[in-house]
């Protein structure tokens, strides 16, 4: 797995899953750029040797700019993960609020929709590119109490099982990741809104986070990187169009 010719963009990367991701793509030899909402994790990225920049993936100018700026810092751009997602609001549908509704759908598909359209260009002019997209186990099954975030996460499965009929022919391989429920802050108020919702203590709903998969245990920030550089290499060159599942065999989600 050796990306010392590759150029990749990581949206979301200067933290936690993102981070995590282009950590692993710079350790194979790879020229990363980063781009995050955050001014701080930006700050860090590029102190730990990543090119980076603030921007938001929901606003089309602002991902007009950053496809520029990749342009110009990396040359090029052999591999985009679309990884920018929010975890948007939990309860049931009809206490939903319109505006937090509206927003996951900005950045969970919307987002990539524009990182892609922008990218295309530079993906075209690289040889035997490839975009991956960050889905999630509720990309692939309901989940009561998060219809925002799991309808949001079904529509990355269809734009990239669209995406990778429609560019098959430019050799651009396209692929999403379905992380399980994987360990870090976001999974831990996503526990406390749930167990608000079904007024149960934390640690009660936790574990049943916890047991959701076969493994009964939550997925590592790490394992989805190993799978996105997998998916990636060259050892997945006839990869395209996958929902590649790193859930540990999860049947049901909670």
């Amino acid at each position: 797995m050796d990306f010392s010719t590759k150029r990749v963009l990581v949206t979301a990367g200067a933290n936690g899953i993102g981070l995590a991701i282009a950590t692993k793509f710079q350790e194979l030899g790879a020229a990363v750029f980063v781009t995050d909402i955050d001014p701080d994790a930006v700050d860090k990225a590029r102190a730990g040797g990543l090119l980076a920049a603030v921007s938001d993936v929901s606003v089309e100018e602002q991902v007009r700019e950053l496809m520029a700026t990749v342009e110009a810092e990396l040359g090029g751009l052999d591999i985009l993960v679309n990884n920018a997602g929010i975890a948007g609001p939990t309860g049931p549908l009809e206490t939903l609020d319109t505006a937090a509704w509206k927003s996951t759908f900005d950045v969970n598909i919307h987002g990539q929709f524009l990182c892609i359209k922008y990218a295309l260009p530079l993906l075209r002019a690289a040889r035997e590119a490839s975009i991956i997209n960050l889905s999630s186990a509720a990309g692939r099954l309901g989940m009561a109490g998060r219809s925002a975030y799991s309808a949001s996460k079904w529509a990355v499965i269809g734009l990239t099982k669209t995406l990778a009929i429609e560019l098959g022919p430019d050799k651009i391989r396209v692929n999403a990741i379905c992380p399980g429920a994987v360990n870090g802050p976001r999974i831990d108020s996503v526990i406390a809104a749930k167990a608000v919702m079904l007024d149960l203590p934390e640690d009660e709903v936790s574990a049943l986070y916890l047991n959701q998969s076969s493994l009964g245990r939550l997925i590592e920030a790490e394992d989805i990187a190993n799978m996105a550089a997998f998916a990636a290499s060259d050892m997945a060159r006839n990869v395209n169009g996958q929902a590649l599942a790193v859930d540990g065999n999860t049947e049901k989600l909670y």
